[in-house]
């Protein structure tokens, strides 16, 4: 297994607060950072998986089990997740 870097943009209007913390973290998301980022609801998660596609539908399935929309999910510009196959 290997550990994936990424975030999930929730849908603006998602109220991060301390019951939907809670609530995410009993769906399975324990391995994610709830916050917001000028305004805008993103769950930052470190998470061990086959693979990367594996790692993001098991996150985004907890988040929806938790009753949250999904917007999109980020991959940082610089991370090494987009360098395979490079060099």
């Amino acid at each position: 297994m290997q550990t994936y870097d990424f975030e999930v943009i929730l849908a603006r209007g998602t109220d991060m607060s301390e019951e939907l913390a809670d609530r995410l973290f009993d769906a399975g998301c324990d391995d994610g950072t709830p916050g917001t980022f000028c305004g805008v609801p993103v769950i930052t998660f470190s998470r061990e998986a086959a693979c990367l596609e594996s790692a993001i539908r098991s996150a985004v399935a907890d988040i929806q089990k938790a009753g949250c929309v999904v917007e999109r999910v980020q991959i940082e510009h610089d991370s090494p997740l987009l360098s395979v196959g490079a060099g």
